[in-house]
Parts: C-alpha cells; structure tokens; sequence
C-alpha cells in the first residue's frame, strides 16, 4: 500500500523536475545558467572574483593554491552551517523578524517552485559576509605569513575559492528546482535536495554536488525510516509549523503569495 509519504517524494506537486532519456542530459545547464546570471548576489561579487583571478595568476604558486582549495572546501561548511543553523532555525515569535525570515528561506519551502524565492533579498550579503571574511582571515593570518601574503591569502581564498563554490551551489540549488530534462548530474543533486524539502526538513542540508559527507559528518544524513518517522503531509512544507499560523499567514500576504502553500499528497 502507497502511503501519503511515498506519495509526496514520488509526485511531490506539479512541475516536479522530470527525467529525460540520456540524448537530452545538455539540456538542463543553459535554463539554470539563465537564472544564475540574474542573481544580484552573483553581480555583486563579480568584480571581486575576477580581481581575485588576477591576484592567483599573478601570485601562481604554494600559496594562493592552498588558499583557492582552503575557499572552496570552506564555503561548502557555510554552506550547510548556515543552512541548518540560521535559516532553519526555530522561527521569531515577532512578525517583523519572522517576515525576513519567510523572506530568506521559509517562503522557499512553501513555494518551492517559486523563483522568486530561490534566494533571499538582501543582494548585498554575500558581498558584505565576504568583506568581513576577508578582514577576519587577513587579521589572524597576519602574525604567522605577514601582512601582504596574509592579505593575499584571505582574499584568493574568499573572493576566488569561496565565491566560485558559491556560484556552483546557486547553480545546484536552481538546477534541483527547475521542471527542466535533466540527465545524470541534475537527477543526483534533485533528488538529493527535494529529500529535504519533501521527506525531511531536518536532513540533507547540503545543496552542493558531492557534499553529502558533510552532513553525515554531522548526523544528518537522510535515513529513510527517521524521516518517514518525522513526515507530516501538513506541516512539511512550512518547516514544522501549522500552515494557518498567523505569523506564516500574514507573511505571505506581505510578500503577495497565494493563502497556503499547495497540499502535498492527498
């Protein structure tokens, strides 16, 4: 017998990602790409990352190679920190910080399919977290490799490494919700993010390709038995929370979105 959870991964809602014979597998990077280069998170730290290509091909060499690996592999552990710690973390009980909180991540729960909501609003973030970054690292690296290399390092590693796994988890992200053919690649990083839209919100935090070891490394990995556990066709969409909680209802009429999110399974 097929129960409500089975239903909801299988079918989930309409538009989700369909799978197509192997001779489309292209098809599925030109429509994510189009969506990606829109993003003006993305535009902001444009500038930076190309200074910080220039930066590593001037500088080629032990340093800035450590430095460019050292970006990537730390963004992917924001990436899930973040993920799990901040934009799901228990909801504010005020409206007004509840409403940035919709805005930032629970509103992308509700809707999904909405690309509107694939990202938060605040388009200066990523920048503004990178500069800050880059002062930290620069600031602690500076009595052990000297102030320039230190400079150096921190920007290479931040505006190179890290903005560039950035850039690749937006396209992931994207890619994961998007009713487009997909072949092998789309198909892995779909099915492992709709887990956790559709079966479980408290596993499978990563986005990223490959990045799974991530969240086993910090216990949540998906299982299905504690997932099918903790399923709730009323609440999965709207992370846990009734979806006639005044702070879920006035939020979406703030942002114009329709009365309740779609029902899951029936």
């Amino acid at each position: 017998m097929v129960n409500a959870f089975d239903v909801t991964f299988c079918f989930g809602f309409r538009g989700l990602p369909r799978y197509p014979a192997p001779e489309e597998e292209d098809a599925e990077m030109i429509p994510a790409l189009r969506i990606v280069i829109h993003m003006g998170g993305l535009h902001r730290l444009a500038p930076f990352w190309l200074a910080a290509l220039v930066l590593f091909v001037l500088n080629f060499g032990p340093l800035v190679i450590v430095a460019l690996l050292y970006g990537i592999v730390l963004q992917f552990f924001v990436e899930y920190v973040m993920h799990r710690f901040l934009f799901h973390r228990e909801p504010p009980t005020e409206q007004s910080p509840f409403n940035a909180l919709y805005r930032t991540h629970i509103g992308h729960h509700e809707f999904p399919t909405n690309p509107d909501f694939f990202t938060g609003d605040d388009h200066w973030f990523a920048l503004k977290f990178a500069l800050v970054a880059v002062a930290l690292h620069t600031l602690v690296l500076w009595p052990f490799l000297g102030l320039e290399n230190a400079a150096l390092f921190s920007f290479v590693a931040l505006f190179l490494g890290s903005a560039s796994a950035f850039t690749f988890y937006e396209y992931c992200h994207t890619l994961a919700h998007l009713d487009v053919p997909k072949g092998w690649f789309g198909k892995k990083v779909t099915h492992a993010h709709l887990r956790h839209h559709f079966n479980d919100h408290d596993s499978n935090f990563h986005v990223s390709f490959g990045m799974g070891w991530i969240d086993r490394l910090f216990g949540t990995g998906y299982d299905r038995d504690a997932a099918k556990a903790r399923f709730d066709r009323d609440t999965i969409l709207s992370l846990g929370m009734d979806p006639e909680d005044l702070r879920l209802v006035t939020a979406r009429k703030a942002y114009g979105l329709p009365e309740r999110p779609r029902a899951r399974a029936r």
